[in-house]
């Protein structure tokens, strides 16, 4: 025992002397953080107020936009997210009461019910290694607010629903190439959603729709609660501003809806249309098929450009109206001087040009021939009359080489087709060279406007969200003045012979109560080493202004490669566009018709006894319009009878002895037929609204008693 002593002695010393050693370090170490306050090299007040300081981010409203009446176009509106807490640890002090999810696999049942995905995919998040937070993507994004109250009706434990904010279209389907779209997508590391506008208007003025998020800061304690006392520092948000649009909500709802009725009939590959003030320069509406739907993306994935603006193709006949005018503008076009139609060699060695029917019409006037829409006119126009220098000169002054500048992103630019000279010639008509419809409907502004040419444009103005104050707001900028007032009147004057005289092939585009003038167009379409062939594959349009003497709305419309029935021509899918929002949208703005007919009342005269052509001459004098049916020589009945009040113009049907006959009822009212069916004793069936378009019986053939007559009426 007594050899021991001396070791443990030693050991005794050496814990002494390390424990001294010790003490004395951390001695230095307390007296070295008391004097400079910092541990490596980090102060230990900034890493206190790091721990319990609190940052909150005050999230930024995207700014609305709007049509130029203040209808909302898009807008950001509440939404609610779905996340589950997974944490396990979180619930150990009452694991009686679970704040996290518990019991994963009645959790993804019950889910599965509201959310749109599968009950396994909900199982497979909700147990995912490591997570303490989860989300769902998608599918637990924008829920609605009754699927909210749903959700936490059933009171899982860790399920919570989150307060947010979605961008919301209202009007879905609604030029959505001109607004465009919010994109939202997840930051990998904060796991942070931002959000950036595709296409359109929120592409374009992304950045002052989004505004500035703000900030709130303050002292908390371990669980994130306020300490009293402490002092928030506060960064309010600023919102984004708010942009008017010079969309008219009721001419693009018009626009949209007869496009989508257009599109189910005749299903062609693309479909352009713009409505614009010709004096403004203002875009009421513009729309396209295919399309999408703001809200749900669905269809985006077939329509990413805006063809109005980002593409350029052969305008094929509606660029003679811009040729027209330069020659009437440099008094170079005579309407009734003859020339031979059918095909036209521009130089001795070139291949020949055709008319659209390629033997032409013989000998006709200039004026037949814009009519007809000849390009043997067109092509001698440009070559004879103004010359090639003059004609180039023109299309810079119409702005057919730059782009419009229209404030829209990604506008196209057009490719001028001038080296040879049959480029020239068929420049003149419309084929080789490429142009915009947006640069068409700037042109066709200084027809419309008596000469002066105006710039497109979209963005009406821009509002600070929280003061109401104009930043920006666009005034009509007149861009040139390629033809005088007189020029552009006797254009006008022209053009609308094209939709009213005998010859013109614009005839469809008739609107009852108001002057259209206008030019058609049917371009080929480019295929490898030619064009395509085939009645389907053309471009067809439409490039009018009404009313024809003070034009208040210009329209172009262009439908491709319509499946067209048989009988059908490709007028058939573009007027039924252009006719009824034309005349809805002049209807809309109290546009007074230009050609309303006086009418008066007439009493319909007592015909029996009358030869038919006396019953006829009287009917005649009186204004009233008289249509025999029947073989026979004596009047035996009449519709209406008198001494029945009728106005001026109305049809009296005049029934004579004799076998029964229908006459042409093509364009005539309901109620006109009805007037032959019930004097022949015959049965009437009838399909679709408007004015008869086909008829069952040909007309002039005889009928029995027995006899059905099918009418297929449509909407001129």
């Amino acid at each position: 025992m007594s050899r021991k002593q001396p070791n443990i002695n030693y050991g005794a010393a050496g814990l002494f002397v390390f424990f001294c050693l010790l003490f004395f370090i951390l001695i230095i170490r307390f007296v070295y953080i008391q004097a400079t306050g910092e541990v490596s090299g980090e102060a230990l007040a900034a890493k206190a107020e790091k721990k319990y300081a609190t940052n909150k981010v005050l999230e930024a409203s995207r700014g609305s936009i709007f049509d130029r009446n203040g209808e909302v176009i898009a807008e950001d509106t509440a939404s609610y997210k779905l996340v589950a807490i997974t944490d396990a640890s979180l619930s150990e002090n009452d694991p009686d009461n679970p704040v996290h999810v518990a019991d994963p696999e009645k959790t993804a049942e019950k889910l599965a019910k509201y959310i749109n995905l599968d009950e396994s995919e909900i199982y497979r998040i909700l147990t995912k290694k490591g997570a303490k937070q989860v989300e769902f993507g998608t599918a637990g994004k924008n829920l609605s607010y009754d699927v909210k109250k749903k959700i936490e009706k059933l009171k899982l434990p860790g399920i919570a629903i989150v307060e947010g904010k979605k961008r919301n279209y209202p009007n879905g389907t609604f030029a959505s190439h001109v607004v465009g779209f919010v994109e939202e997508k997840e930051d990998e590391v904060t796991r942070e959603y931002t959000e950036t506008g595709k296409l359109g208007i929120e592409q374009s003025l992304n950045k002052l729709l989004t505004g500035k998020n703000g900030s709130m800061s303050y002292d908390s304690d371990y669980w994130g609660y306020i300490i009293p006392g402490s002092k928030e520092k506060v960064t309010p948000a600023q919102n984004g501003d708010n942009v008017y649009l010079t969309l008219d909500q009721k001419i693009q709802s018009f626009l949209e809806d007869t496009m989508k009725k257009v599109a189910a009939e005749y299903n062609p590959k693309k479909m352009i249309a713009i409505v614009a003030n010709p004096k403004t320069g203002e875009i009421l509406a513009m729309s396209q098929r295919p399309t999408f739907n703001s809200a749900t993306k669905e269809g985006l994935a077939d329509s990413w450009h805006n063809e109005a603006i980002e593409t350029s193709y052969e305008p094929g006949s509606t660029m003679k109206i811009f040729t027209l005018a330069a020659a009437i503008e440099e008094g170079v076009f005579n309407a009734n001087e003859k020339y031979k139609s059918g095909s036209y060699k521009v130089t001795k060695n070139s291949s020949p040009i055709h008319d659209h029917n390629r033997v032409g019409w013989g000998t006709i006037t200039y004026l037949e021939g814009v009519q007809r829409s000849s390009n043997v006119a067109f092509a001698k126009i440009a070559k004879e009359k103004l010359g090639f220098e003059t004609y180039r000169e023109y299309l810079t002054k119409f702005g057919l080489d730059k782009k419009t500048g229209i404030d829209l992103p990604n506008e196209a630019t057009s490719s001028i087709a001038y080296k040879w000279p049959i480029e020239k010639i068929t420049t003149a008509y419309g084929q080789g060279t490429a142009i915009t419809p947006i640069q068409q409907i700037q042109a066709a502004t200084a027809v419309a406007n008596d000469g002066k040419m105006v710039k497109p444009y979209v963005i009406d103005r821009i509002e600070d969200s929280s003061t109401d104050k104009v930043i920006k707001k666009t005034k009509t900028e007149v861009v040139g003045t390629p033809i005088s007032a007189e020029t552009a009147k006797e254009v006008r004057d022209i053009l609308e012979t094209v939709v009213t005289g005998k010859n013109g092939t614009g005839q469809k585009y008739a609107i009852k109560g108001y002057n259209v003038a206008g030019k058609t167009g049917t371009a080929s379409i480019p295929s490898s080493g030619g064009y395509l062939t085939g009645d389907n594959n053309y471009v067809f349009s439409f490039l009018g202004m009404a009313p024809k003497d003070d034009p208040e709305l210009i329209m172009y419309v262009a439908v491709q490669q319509p499946q067209l029935a048989a009988g059908e021509t490709g007028s058939d899918p573009v007027s039924a566009i252009f006719t009824a929002v034309m005349k809805s949208s002049l209807q809309h703005m109290d546009i007074t018709p230009s050609n309303k007919p006086k009418v008066q009342s007439i009493k319909v005269p007592d015909l029996s006894g009358l030869s038919i052509a006396e019953a006829k001459q009287e009917l005649k004098e009186k204004g009233l319009k008289a249509v025999v049916i029947g073989k026979g020589e004596n009047i035996i009945d009449q519709l209406p009878k008198a001494p029945d009040t009728y106005l001026e113009g109305e049809k009296v049907i005049i029934k004579t002895d004799g076998e029964k006959t229908i006459p042409n009822m093509k364009g005539w009212s309901l109620r006109d037929v009805l007037k032959v069916t019930e004097l022949n004793g015959i049965k009437l069936k009838k399909n679709g609204s408007g004015y008869v378009y086909t008829q069952s019986i040909k007309a002039g053939s005889t009928v029995k008693e027995d006899a059905t007559l099918t009418v297929t009426l449509k909407t001129h």
